[in-house]
C-alpha cells in the first residue's frame, strides 16, 4: 500500500524590495529646456536691436567736403584741394555738404585750412579780411626786410620805402619819417635758400602802381602792425 504524499513545502517569501525614491530628472530637463527658449529668445532680440542700431547710424551719415591737402588763408580753392568724405551728422558742425563742391572751387579760405580737416561754412564767409575787394602786389622781401616767421595772412603791415641804393640824403631828410603804405598780408610764400619771401599784400585802390614800382627797386620793407 502506497504512503500518502508529503505536502508540498511552503515557499519563501519574496524579500521586500526597497521603496525607490522619486526623482525630479524629468522637471529638470522642463527646467533647462525652458531656460535655453529664454536664452534664445534674448539673444534674437540683442541682435535685432543691434541691426537696427547699424541701420539708424548707416542712416544718420552724410556726405560733406574735406581738405585734401594744405591750403593757406587767401589762396582759392582748386578741385585738388578738396575730397569728400561721409561722416555721421552732428548738429554741432556746420561741414559744407558734398552738393556744393562745385560752387566752393575759386573761393578763399580766411583761415588755413589743414589737410584731413572738414571744411566749415564760416571759413568761407564772404567779406574775409584779406583784401578781395583791392589792389595785390606782390613784395619780394630779402632777409631782415621784414619780422622772420611771423607774418600770416590777414596781418595788417605798413610796407615802408627805404633808401635807394647809394642814395645820398640829406641828415634833414633822414630824420623825416619815411614813405609808408598801409597793406594787409594775403600770402607768405616759403623762404628761399637765402631767406628771401614773396608776400602779397593787398592795398588800396591807386596805392597799387606806387608799391609795384618800389617793389620792384627793392625798396620795401615790411613792418607789422600790432595784432589786436
Amino acid at each position: 500500500m502506497d504512503s500518502p504524499a508529503a505536502p508540498p513545502a511552503p515557499r519563501q517569501a519574496a524579500p521586500a524590495r526597497p521603496d525607490l525614491p522619486i526623482t525630479a530628472s524629468a522637471p529638470v530637463k522642463r527646467e533647462r529646456r525652458w531656460s535655453m527658449v529664454a536664452l534664445c529668445v534674448v539673444l534674437a532680440v540683442l541682435a535685432g536691436l543691434g541691426a537696427a542700431a547699424a541701420v539708424t547710424s548707416a542712416s544718420d551719415r552724410t556726405k560733406v567736403i574735406a581738405v585734401a591737402q594744405d591750403v593757406p588763408a587767401g589762396q582759392a580753392l582748386t578741385d585738388a584741394d578738396l575730397t569728400i568724405a561721409e561722416v555721421s551728422a552732428d548738429a554741432a558742425l556746420t561741414p559744407v555738404p558734398a552738393a556744393e563742391k562745385a560752387s566752393v572751387v575759386g573761393k578763399r579760405p580766411a583761415v588755413d585750412l589743414r589737410k584731413g580737416s572738414l571744411l566749415i561754412s564760416s571759413q568761407l564767409a564772404s567779406g574775409t579780411g584779406l583784401g578781395d575787394d583791392k589792389q595785390q602786389v606782390g613784395v619780394q622781401v630779402k632777409k631782415g626786410q621784414a619780422p622772420s616767421g611771423t607774418l600770416a595772412p590777414g596781418d595788417k603791415v605798413l610796407a615802408v620805402t627805404t633808401p635807394a641804393q647809394g642814395e645820398q640824403t640829406s641828415s634833414k631828410e633822414a630824420e623825416a619819417p619815411p614813405s609808408t603804405i598801409d597793406a594787409v598780408v594775403v600770402t607768405v610764400s616759403r623762404p628761399d635758400a637765402s631767406g628771401t619771401v614773396v608776400v602779397n599784400l593787398a592795398v588800396n585802390s591807386g596805392d597799387g602802381p606806387l608799391l609795384a614800382t618800389r617793389a620792384a627797386q627793392g625798396r620795401i620793407a615790411v613792418v607789422r602792425e600790432p595784432r589786436s
